[in-house]
């Protein structure tokens, strides 16, 4: 069983209303593909040479996708913009910023290829029990896309206080979505590191020398040279680390809450975490209502269950919830709220059909509405990964082995 994610078979559109007359902010219609949403926004910005703080726009989408979000620009030009990788499109004026909070939910059409005959039951009746019984609302791997061969989160030393290994991470880590020019120069940095005027010879315009610039002036200043990381990245380092942990907190409250024969083991990037197949009618009405809290030194918990798994997740990373928050730069930190446990998947449809890319061999062609921040490729892990052959085991057997 395969599942070829190509441009066509993916896509999303935001359903929400803006104002489109009126206002000092340029709204755009941004459609993209094999580009993530802040290296479009990068772009974007050196074509018009806009400062940063100008732009603001829902969320990012999958760069591994055909995606439509909106974006606003403060004073932005009143003309589209079309590369080859997107196309963005002007539509009018507001007179606010287009933020996530805008965002009622995402629509996704996706086209599972390459099915073979036998598969296609076992997806139907699992599309069923999705519509009955809803998902755990897990973040999914491209949140985690900052996280390099090392596996350390560039959060974690920055929460106790080592700015240097932050800065290492974040620098020199290597990562599978290194492009050949970001390998070689991360590469310069580990062989390098400390060598400050070495390194800076060797790399090329870009925010890494800047910092490296810096630290050549100042050497020993790590503290420093992390507030010169881009803004944008830092608030990825720290959502990845917070929805790590809060992904940690939904399966420890899945087991918690579910019988061992209810749920099965479905690799993600970090690590295999469990999905329910059905709930009792009990266990649907309490998990549905479930909200869980973002790790966050911001908020308070009471004494009882979730303050109880919330503090063994904390102490696999030797920490405790006060010490989620970093002390410096003062402009970056955790988000605070709740994240729903399990979402109901909306207008969920599908078509069976011959594949025509694929001779023998089927496709399923899915439509469904999910709430804002929850993934579409965790409803697909849910409808094919549970029928694979390779995590057919219930999760507390794979918990028993490791």
């Amino acid at each position: 069983m395969k599942l070829k994610r190509q441009p066509e078979d993916f896509q999303v559109e935001e359903l929400t209303q803006y104002p489109t007359s009126g206002g000092i902010f340029a709204l755009y219609r941004l459609t993209k593909r094999s580009m993530g949403t802040p290296e479009v926004v990068e772009e974007i910005l050196r074509r018009w040479k806009l400062p940063r703080d100008r732009v603001s726009y829902g969320g990012l989408k999958d760069k591994h996708a055909l995606t439509t979000q909106f974006v606003t620009i403060f004073q932005g030009p009143r003309r589209d913009l079309r590369e080859k990788a997107f196309e963005l499109v002007y539509m009018g004026q507001g007179d606010r910023p287009f933020t996530p909070h805008d965002i009622a939910g995402n629509r996704f059409l996706v086209t599972l290829r390459s099915l073979q005959p036998q598969s296609i039951e076992p997806i139907v009746e699992a599309i069923g029990q999705v519509k009955q019984h809803g998902i755990p609302n897990y973040f999914d791997d491209q949140r985690f896309g900052s996280v390099g061969f090392s596996g350390e989160f560039v959060a974690h030393p920055w929460c106790m206080g080592d700015y240097e290994r932050t800065l290492w991470l974040a620098l020199a880590d290597a990562n599978e979505h290194d492009r050949p020019d970001e390998r070689a120069e991360k590469q310069i940095l580990r062989d390098l590191w400390g060598n400050w005027n070495a390194c800076k010879q060797k790399l090329s315009q870009s925010n890494r020398r800047s910092i490296i610039t810096y630290l050549d002036d100042r050497p020993g200043d790590f503290r420093g040279a992390v507030s010169r990381l881009r803004v944008d990245l830092r608030g990825i380092y720290l959502a990845a680390f917070q929805s790590a942990l809060w992904n940690r907190l939904l399966a420890a409250w899945l087991q918690s809450n579910c019988r061992p024969e209810q749920l099965v083991a479905v690799p993600l990037k970090l690590g295999a975490v469990p999905f329910f197949l059905q709930l009792d009618p009990d266990q649907r009405q309490q998990l549905q209502s479930t909200e869980l809290p973002l790790p966050s030194a911001r908020i308070k918990l009471e004494p009882g269950p979730i303050d109880t798994l919330m503090s063994k997740v904390l102490s696999d990373f030797g920490m405790e919830l006060r010490q989620i928050r970093v002390k410096y730069p003062r402009d970056s930190f955790f988000s605070k709220g709740e994240r729903r446990a399990v979402i109901m998947v909306g207008k969920v449809e599908h078509i069976v059909a011959a594949d025509e890319l694929e001779a023998g061999r089927q496709k399923i062609r899915l439509s469904f509405d999910l709430p804002r921040g929850s993934y579409a490729t965790i409803l697909v892990k849910r409808l094919t990964e549970l029928n694979s052959l390779n995590v057919a085991e219930q999760f507390s057997e794979v918990e028993d082995e490791e």
